[in-house]
This record gives structure tokens, C-alpha cells and sequence, in this order.
């Protein structure tokens, strides 16, 4: 939906009439290509993004509220997360938004990933990078922080309680999603390099850098092609960041609770190790 010069087979006018278009016209598991390169990237990626975020948070929090919750702390600690985080999946990102488009040529992960690499070299999968990061940086700060106020309302005593966590992290991802809306067009456009869309610009070679894809985007569309894609968007976030919040705070719940069962388990496997 956020192709900026669609095939006229693939012109969708609504979330449903573009499911309902590609189930028919591309098969039942079209929509699920590039599932495989998400699962590769998401598991390290998001290790390291919740890792640093709760350390950050912690030693930033202490320092500003003695220990209390700080909004300050959740945004920066977010930003810097997501710096980590997408330095793993920018790559990921940009397999996936090839594969995923209209006709695309790509037959598997492995030669989508062969055909970038020898036709547009290594630094293709880093092209949108910064304009990831100029995007993903306010997205974070914007969903940490709501996430944070939400709890505050709803779980004042940051208790494990399921609902909290669902309700906080749907409203975060809308939140963050519907404003960021803009810049995540032209991150699509610097990732798939839609041919269509660049001939029509008169841009020879391929786009790069965030100022270019700006100005490309209001050349083919003005400011409502900023906003394509954003029901879509809206709608794929709010489950996704309920999911990813839900079964973070049971496995941090959960670990919580047994951390000193482990703590004397790897206590036990160090004695009983050979030196």
C-alpha cells in the first residue's frame, strides 16, 4: 500500500480489499513472504534492544528521579536501543520490503539476498539506515513513553498483570505508528527502490538519503503520499508491539521469580565443571 507507483493490479483502496486482492490473485500464503528474514533478525535484534533499554533506563532513571520512573529516561533509553536494534534488522528490512513487493523477482531469501549483494553491492542492505534510525529513533521514544504512562495509569505498582501490558503496548504502537507515518514511506521507497516510482521522478541510478527520499515522495504524491499506508500501519503495530510487551513481561516476570533458582543452578554447574 505504500508503493508510490503501483502496478494497476496492485491499486488498494482499503486493508481488507488488499488482503482480499492478494489471497486471490497471489495465493492464501502471499501475504506471509519474508516471514523467514523477519524471524532471522527479530530474535537477536530485539535481545539487544530490550537489554540495553532496561539498563539505560535504570542508571539514567536514578540519576534524574532517584530511582523513580523518568520520561527523560524512557525516551533516551529507547532512542539508543533502537540504534542496536536496527543495525541488525535494517538488513532484514530491506529483504523483506523486496520480496514482499508486487511481482517481485526474488524466487527465495537466499536469492533476493545473492541479487542485492552482486547488483547493488553490500552497502544496499545500510541504504536506508539513517533514514531507519530518523524514523525509528522519535518511534521509540514515542512508544517507550507511552508504554511508560500507560503502566502508570493502569499498573502503578508495575505489578505482572497481562491486561496492563496488552492494553499499553496496542496504544503505544498506534500512537507511535500514525506519527511516524511519513517517514516510513520513504524508508519502503529507499528500500525497494521501486523503479516505476524513481522513472517517473527522473531520478537515474538509485535514491539515497533521506533528504532525496522527502522530496521524491512529495514530487510523486505531494503530502498525502506521506500518509500512505497508515490504516495498514496503525493496524499491524497495535498487535505486534501488544504481542512483543506481553510475552517481554512474562519471560521478566517469570525470571524474576525464579532468578534465584537459577542463580544456584549455575552456582552448581560451575562447581561440578572440570578446571
Amino acid at each position: 500500500m505504500q508503493s508510490l507507483q503501483p502496478d494497476p493490479n496492485a491499486q488498494y483502496r482499503s486493508v481488507y480489499g488488499a488482503l482480499k486482492r492478494i489471497v486471490r490473485t497471489e495465493g492464501l500464503l502471499r501475504p506471509l513472504r519474508g516471514l523467514n528474514i523477519t524471524v532471522l533478525g527479530a530474535g537477536p535484534a530485539h535481545a539487544l534492544y530490550f537489554a540495553c533499554y532496561e539498563r539505560i533506563k535504570r542508571s539514567l532513571s536514578d540519576v534524574i528521579q532517584n530511582g523513580g520512573n523518568s520520561h527523560i529516561a524512557n525516551g533516551v533509553a529507547g532512542s539508543v536501543a533502537t540504534v542496536l536494534h536496527d543495525g541488525i534488522m535494517n538488513p532484514a528490512e530491506v529483504v523483506k520490503q523486496r520480496m514482499q513487493m508486487y511481482n517481485s523477482p526474488y524466487r527465495s531469501l537466499y536469492d533476493c539476498v545473492l541479487t542485492i549483494s552482486r547488483k547493488e553491492g553490500l552497502a544496499a542492505f545500510y541504504r536506508s539506515y539513517s533514514t531507519q534510525l530518523t524514523m525509528n529513533i522519535p518511534f521509540q521514544a514515542v512508544h517507550f513513553i507511552t508504554y511508560e504512562f500507560m503502566q502508570e495509569h493502569f499498573n502503578p505498582e508495575r505489578q505482572y498483570r497481562p491486561e496492563t501490558h496488552i492494553v499499553s503496548g496496542a496504544a503505544a504502537g498506534a500512537v507511535s505508528a500514525a506519527i511516524t507515518t511519513p517517514l516510513d514511506v520513504c524508508k519502503t521507497l529507499l528500500n525497494t527502490q521501486e523503479n516505476v516510482a524513481l522513472s517517473s521522478a527522473h531520478v537515474s541510478g538509485n535514491l539515497s538519503g533521506m533528504v532525496n527520499a522527502l522530496r521524491t515522495v512529495y514530487r510523486l504524491g505531494g503530502v498525502p503520499a506521506f500518509f500512505k499506508g497508515i490504516q495498514a500501519r496503525v493496524i499491524y503495530q497495535m498487535p505486534s508491539t501488544a504481542i512483543a510487551w506481553s510475552v517481554y513481561e512474562f519471560f521478566k516476570y517469570f525470571l524474576t521469580q525464579h532468578e534465584p533458582h537459577i542463580q544456584e543452578l549455575g552456582r552448581n554447574t560451575h562447581k561440578a565443571s572440570p578446571t
